[in-house]
This record gives structure tokens, C-alpha cells and sequence, in this order.
């Protein structure tokens, strides 16, 4: 368990003082300008030698990602994109750094534009998310008061913030997806190539990291890469934020170490599972866009990337969803179905047609109203989806039931036979119309 100490988000719960002050208080923009005076490229060597993955869900090397910006300018300038579009199902870590612990995000964000030659940063906020906005602009406007942004400020090197709000659409947390409705456009995914480090906004060379990625980075710096890769297994280093709901005790968002044992952070920070360990029906261990894993092989998974994609599914967000055996988990994931039905842009056609398929026959699967045969032509279809649109929203709706169908088939099958109509191996018995 992670010590007190070691901990980098200090205000996660908002128990202590907010402001600039607070926070400086407790150690955040201590010693920034000496950070930078070190240069951009110690700054982005440091950030891979702490093997920092991006916390957004795909866990790309962010310091990796960082080195992909052009050194030299071309005349354009450069950006850093803040995704703080936080609207994966299940994950609510992002908004309680903007809304408890604003300044680790704003120092961030400095040091990593000063890292990729940005002198200007956005924050893209979640639509849904006003207070949160509120106190990020609160905190923004303290840091320009004191002199730590703006032309000529105390830290040497010139950065503006801007906050900018979305208007509640998911496909905005892709990336690219996110600099057209920046741009002020629809929000659809681009194609890539060309990638954002070459051509992002408005044409230029542009960064998009998730809000964990880059609040982190400050204190990364400040004790060392050394000290950050002694927490978790190699290639899966640091400290996380994991977000747990459902059927646990004590739900709760709680910043603990990588390759923490599930059952050692549901016991020593959520009072345990409800009813007991024996209750436990099964767990979406990384948002809604992971497959479920059964509550059998869950209880001694090691949460971090390589130990849950072992288990078939993936950390993501470390947005862990518990189920007790009082779910039915036919009707949950026909729930996530129908929220991927409602977010898919309508940009690719596997995606656009293949969401709708999949979630009316999960209705049906829900009350039984279907064929067993039907449990492979689900399964072909989302094989069908995956991997055939711009971005990952097509996977995201379709691992969920590839989830289901590997590890609950037998509960679809009893469904389906609890409805008598479809008993019969031969399909539906014909009624009279009367």
C-alpha cells in the first residue's frame, strides 16, 4: 500500500486548501523554474526514464509521445491538448483533480509545454462538467494574479491556458475527434496518418495527453524517475489513480501503486467486496470499454496493463466496476451496448450500423427473446466491428460483449431457454395469430 508520503495528488479528496497557496504548501510549484532551466530535453528524457504510460486508457509511453514533436520550429506553432473529456462509463478520477487538486494539472501543463517548444496549452473540459471547469478556471486565473502564466512571468518561459468546454459528446475524448471540435467543427476522428505531433490544431504540431498524464509530471521530475519506477512491475511503473464503484463497501477514487493485487486495494480502501468475496459476480476492471473478467480470476489479478491483458481484458482507465451476484450481467452489458449505440459519431459504417445491431439483439438476450444460434452471429459481428473504424469507439462497443458471450455464455443460453418460446433447438415455435 502506498504511503502518504509518496503520494502526488495530496488533495484528491478536497479535505485541504485548493487555492495557489494551499497548494504550494504542500510542495507543488516548488522549484518549476529550476525544472526548466534544465531543458527540454532533460524534461522528456527524465519522463521516459520514469516509464510514465499515458493514463488516459491506451497507455502509450508519454515521454515517447512527447519526443515525437518537431525540436525545431517550421514556423508553425506548437500546442499541448488536455484531454479532460472524461466520459468513459465507470472512470471519475479526472474530475476530481480539476476540481480538488487544479494546481498539479496547471504546473503540468507548463512543464510539458515547455518540454514540446508549446507556448500555448487547452484544456478541453467535459460538457457535463461545470463545477470542475469552474475551478480550473478559478485556479488559472490565480496562477496569472501571482505571475506564473502569462508573457514574462516569473517561470521564464511565456504559456498561456485556455479552458475550453465541450458539449457532452464521448467521441470528443478521441483525440482527434477532440481537435476538430476544438477547431469548432463536428466532433468526428480523423484519419491517421498525418498524426497530431505533425499536423494537430489548426494544422501544427500538437500533444493530446489525458489530465493524470499530465499532472503527474511535475513531481516525476522533482523526485526523480528513479523514484517513480520503484513503484509496480517493470514496464508498468508509478502510481495510479483508480476509480471503484459498484458493489463495493466503500466506493471510492483512491491514488495507490501499480501492479497493486485487486484484492489488496478492495479490502485495504473499499471495505471489501458487499456480502462478502463469495458474492462476487464479476468486475470491468478498466471502464466500460474492457471486457468483464468473472470475480474467480479477478480476486488475485494484479492491476496494471500486463496483468489484466493476461486475464483478456485491459487497466484502461482503472475504472474498476464491481458486480455482485444480485446483477444481471446480461442487462449491464446491454446497457453499456446501448450507450455506444448513443455515442458513435456515424462516421464509419461498421460502427454506425454494427452499434445499433449489437444493441437490439442484447435487448433481446436480456429477455431471453432470441436463439442460441444467435450467441455466434452476435459474437461474428463484433469481430466484424472491431478494428474496422477510425478510432476505437467500434472496439469499445464491442469487447464488452465479447465478454460476456466468453465467460457468460451459459447464463445467455439459460435466458434464452427459461423463454419457452425459443426451447426449441429448431428456433421459435410458430403461434396462431389469433
Amino acid at each position: 500500500m502506498l504511503r502518504d508520503e509518496d503520494r502526488i495528488f495530496t488533495n484528491i479528496y478536497g479535505l485541504k486548501d485548493k487555492s495557489l497557496k494551499g497548494a504550494m504548501a504542500r510542495g507543488h510549484w516548488d522549484g518549476t523554474k529550476q525544472l526548466l532551466e534544465k531543458g527540454r530535453d532533460w524534461i522528456v528524457n527524465e519522463v521516459k526514464a520514469s516509464g510514465l504510460r499515458g493514463r488516459g486508457g491506451a497507455g502509450f509511453p508519454t515521454g515517447l509521445k512527447w519526443s515525437f514533436m518537431p525540436k525545431e520550429s517550421d514556423g508553425r506553432p506548437h500546442y499541448l491538448v488536455v484531454n479532460a473529456d472524461e466520459s468513459e462509463p465507470g472512470t471519475c478520477k479526472d474530475r476530481d483533480i480539476m476540481r480538488h487538486d487544479p494546481h498539479t494539472l496547471i504546473e503540468g501543463c507548463v512543464v510539458a509545454s515547455f518540454a514540446m517548444g508549446a507556448h500555448v496549452a487547452y484544456i478541453y473540459v467535459r460538457g457535463e462538467f461545470i463545477r470542475e471547469r469552474e475551478a480550473l478556471q478559478a485556479a488559472i486565473d490565480e496562477c496569472y494574479a501571482y505571475g506564473l502564466l502569462g508573457n514574462n512571468n516569473k517561470l521564464g518561459y511565456d504559456i498561456d491556458i485556455y479552458v475550453h468546454h465541450g458539449a457532452g459528446a464521448y467521441i470528443c475524448g478521441e483525440e482527434t475527434a477532440l481537435l476538430e471540435s476544438l477547431e469548432g467543427k463536428k466532433g468526428q476522428p480523423r484519419l491517421k496518418p498525418p498524426f497530431p505531433a505533425n499536423m494537430g490544431l489548426y494544422g501544427c504540431p500538437t500533444t493530446v495527453n489525458n489530465v493524470e498524464s499530465i499532472a503527474v509530471t511535475p513531481t516525476i521530475l522533482r523526485r526523480g524517475a528513479g523514484w517513480y519506477t520503484g513503484f509496480g512491475r517493470p514496464n508498468n511503473h508509478g502510481t495510479k489513480l483508480y476509480s471503484v464503484s459498484g458493489h463495493v463497501n466503500r466506493p471510492c477514487t483512491v491514488e495507490d501503486a501499480m501492479s497493486i493485487p485487486f484484492h489488496e486495494l478492495i479490502e485495504k480502501h473499499c471495505g471489501g467486496i458487499r456480502g462478502g468475496w463469495d458474492n462476487l459476480l464479476a468486475v470491468i476492471p478498466g471502464g466500460s470499454s474492457v471486457p468483464c473478467v468473472p470475480g474467480a480470476q479477478m480476486k488475485d489479478a494484479i492491476m496494471d496493463y500486463d496483468g489484466l491483458r493476461e486475464l483478456g481484458s485491459g487497466l484502461g482507465t482503472a475504472a474498476v466496476i464491481v458486480m455482485d451476484k444480485s446483477t444481471d450481467i446480461i442487462k449491464a452489458i446491454w446497457r453499456l451496448s446501448a450507450f455506444y449505440k448513443h455515442e458513435s459519431c456515424g462516421q464509419c459504417t461498421p460502427c454506425r450500423e454494427g452499434t445499433g445491431w449489437m444493441m437490439r439483439v442484447m435487448e433481446r438476450m436480456v429477455q431471453g427473446r432470441a436463439q442460441k444460434r444467435e450467441i455466434d452471429m452476435l459474437f461474428d459481428v463484433t469481430k466484424q466491428v472491431e478494428g474496422h473504424t477510425i478510432c476505437a469507439l467500434g472496439d469499445a462497443a464491442a469487447w464488452p460483449i465479447q465478454g460476456l458471450i466468453k465467460h457468460f455464455r451459459p447464463e445467455m443460453e439459460k435466458r434464452i431457454d427459461e423463454y419457452t418460446r425459443n426451447a426449441s433447438p429448431h428456433g421459435a415455435v410458430l403461434e396462431a395469430a389469433e
